[in-house]
């Protein structure tokens, strides 16, 4: 019986609309993303960027296993042997349906239990930085909470 290699991306999206939003001109109307715009835009990354050979290397066993639209982070699961080329289509992303973004690729990881792990800190990390930008004390209850323990349940019911 063979056993099938993957690698684990776990990949934060940045809209830049959240970095202009500095200038503060109005209130910023953000279309959430979900898993399918994110496997169709990484599709056709690979295919402009490394042609049919690229995205027959890859697409068989390209999947994204988790996404959410309150931290942007994404974890997608690709074969061992060409995860370079996932990487570098990721890396070159600059659009998800009209959307401009910015991938940066947080972890990478050949067991999904280690990028379970990576999610959850990274997700408490994102958390923190939302709450210090609202000046809650740490100790305050409130929806974030809530977000934390349901995407730490979701993240850890992930399967191979």
């Amino acid at each position: 019986m063979v056993r099938f290699k993957n690698r684990w991306l776990l990949i934060e999206f940045i809209h830049l609309s959240t970095l202009d939003a500095s200038s503060k001109t109005g209130p910023l109307n953000i279309r959430p993303l979900d898993g399918k715009q994110i496997y169709n835009a990484l599709r056709d990354s690979i295919v402009a960027n490394f042609g049919d050979t690229g995205w027959g290397a890859v697409g068989m066993s390209l999947t994204v296993k988790y996404f959410s639209p309150t931290t942007n982070l994404c974890i997608v699961r690709v074969a061992r042997d060409h995860h370079r080329i996932a990487w570098g289509a990721v890396t070159l992303l600059t659009l998800i349906d009209d959307v401009r973004v910015i991938p940066h690729v947080v972890h990478v990881s050949g067991t999904i239990k280690h990028a379970q792990l990576s999610a959850i800190a990274h997700n408490r990390e994102v958390i923190a930085q939302f709450r210090a930008k609202t000046n809650n004390p740490a100790l305050y209850q409130d929806s974030y909470d809530d977000y934390l323990a349901q995407s730490t349940r979701e993240i850890e019911a992930l399967q191979d």
